[in-house]
């Protein structure tokens, strides 16, 4: 990751950049880390405190790993040996923000920012996938959006890169506004607004100004990039226009849009994508299929042309673009008598993304005698609306013909009740003792797709399948 600039960060600058002291033999610094289960060599280790845990409890574990140093708070400094490899902090949290900063008035590499209600992670991969290909790009691993997130990625973020990717999430106001000061993107981009986090908000226009919070972090005549198809795009270019954004440009399918979907042919393993790019053609192949993905495959093309990269090239690298592990990555199994599709959707679920979801399952072909099974759980953090909008996915159930529907938690027990009877799997009062049900049900030619709300643990469910049935094997010269 830091192969541009080694070491990441010199030993002799660290007290002043985190604005601690330096105790013991302090090394030089090739990665940072807040996580000792995948701490490397070399790494400078932040005690965060979580809402579970403490770091301070695994500095020694980090320190007999080999990390070059550990950055504590003064409470817990004299807890360690005097030769401890420690530097101490007022605040840890406060430290690895001043380290992010400190990073990022360093990189002269175009930065850009992405939020959303929905598809937040998933643009971001597309952006890591076609900038990589023009230049050095550093971007944001897994979901790292939030106040520790973000300051992390930033601190390990390379001197000499060409491109900076940061991925900006928040479940309630003025959460983005922080986020986006430390990044200072000059592109910014919204893929869309949607109801959730409604628990939080009093209504969704309250989510619209949350999310319009990213543009206040724009340089000086930075883009902002708004999807014209989502009712609420008025409100967020109102925000980009109150921020010192230079220019906004839009995405979408109407005649208004700056950068419009003009076709788009879905098939089950990629989508094929035609657009106008301010009036110019272009024709590309998107590695996964799905609408909602193609959506935003125009801004990450918008990104490409307010950044000044080479629009054919990531036109083309989009077909390299994969899915990631809990959101719509699939895999062949075997039953022993055939094998079946599992689509992992597990990571998070909301209203729109299960949508979604529920049509790229709609637009799989199901093998011979097999079934669209959707194994969904809770979308949690609703509000008083989450009984009606769980009960209305029924809808999109019936439309993409999905055959089977098993269900888990009290909010999913709503679209039970609202579904045909003859659509019924099974429901639980939860993700576990969903379980063997479904496990039972499966056969070959089915497409199963599953996803959930983080705490409904709809995980677990995927780790079952998984470890009930293997993985098909792959042919010589076949991807996974």
């Amino acid at each position: 990751m830091n192969g541009l600039s080694l070491p990441l960060w010199r030993a002799d600058e660290l007290a002043d950049v985190l604005g601690g002291e330096a105790r013991g033999p302090v090394g030089d610094v090739t990665s940072v880390s807040i996580d000792t289960r995948t701490l490397e060599q070399d790494a400078l280790f932040f005690a965060i405190k979580g809402e579970v845990r403490d770091g301070h409890d695994f500095v020694q574990a980090a320190l007999e790993k080999g990390a070059a140093a550990a950055v504590v708070d003064r409470a817990h400094a004299d807890a360690f040996d005097s030769d401890a490899r420690l530097i101490v902090v007022d605040d840890v949290l406060a430290s690895l923000e001043r380290m992010g900063q400190h990073r990022r008035a360093e990189v002269t590499g175009r930065m850009v920012a992405v939020t959303g209600s929905v598809g937040k992670t998933s643009t971001k991969e597309m952006l890591r996938t076609v900038f990589s290909r023009q230049g050095s790009t550093h971007a944001s691993v897994a979901s790292y959006n939030n106040h520790w997130g973000v300051p992390l990625t930033l601190s390990r973020m390379p001197r000499g890169i060409a491109y900076g990717v940061f991925e900006i999430g928040m479940s309630n106001p003025f959460e983005i506004l922080p986020l986006t000061s430390m990044v200072r993107p000059e592109v910014a981009i919204i893929t869309t607004v949607e109801p959730v986090h409604l628990a939080q908000f009093r209504s969704i226009h309250g989510i619209a100004d949350a999310k319009g919070e990213i543009f206040s972090g724009l340089e000086p005549g930075g883009v902002a990039i708004i999807n014209a198809d989502n009712p609420h795009a008025a409100r967020l270019a109102a925000h980009a226009g109150a921020s010192r954004a230079g220019r906004i440009i839009r995405f979408g399918s109407g005649e208004g849009a700056d950068i419009r979907l003009t076709h788009i042919h879905l098939d089950p393993d990629f989508s094929t994508v035609s657009a106008e790019v301010f009036g110019m053609p272009v024709t590309y192949r998107l590695g996964a299929p799905g609408r909602h993905l193609a959506m935003n495959s125009l801004a990450v093309l918008a990104a490409v042309h307010a950044t000044g990269a080479d629009l054919a090239l990531a036109a083309l690298s989009l077909q390299d673009f994969t899915t990631v592990e809990g959101r719509g990555r699939r895999v062949s199994l075997e039953t022993g008598a055939g094998t079946f599709t599992l689509i992992d959707e597990s990571y998070n679920a909301n209203p729109s993304s299960m949508r979604a979801a529920l049509a790229v399952t709609g637009s799989m072909p199901r093998g011979l005698r097999g079934r669209r099974i959707a194994v969904m759980g809770d979308m949690l953090e609703l509000g008083p609306e989450g009984p009606n909008l769980h009960a209305g996915l029924a809808e999109a159930v019936i439309a993409q013909d999905i055959d089977l529907v098993f269900a888990c938690g009290p909010l999913m027990k709503s679209l039970w009740r609202a579904l045909p009877a003859e659509r019924r799997g099974a429901y639980a009062e939860n993700s576990e003792a969903l379980e063997a049900a479904v496990l039972a049900s499966l056969m070959p030619g089915d497409v199963v797709m599953v996803k959930g709300s983080l705490g409904s643990r709809m995980g677990r469910m995927v780790k079952a399948i998984r470890d009930r049935y293997p993985a098909k094997p792959m042919a010589e010269g076949e991807e996974a």
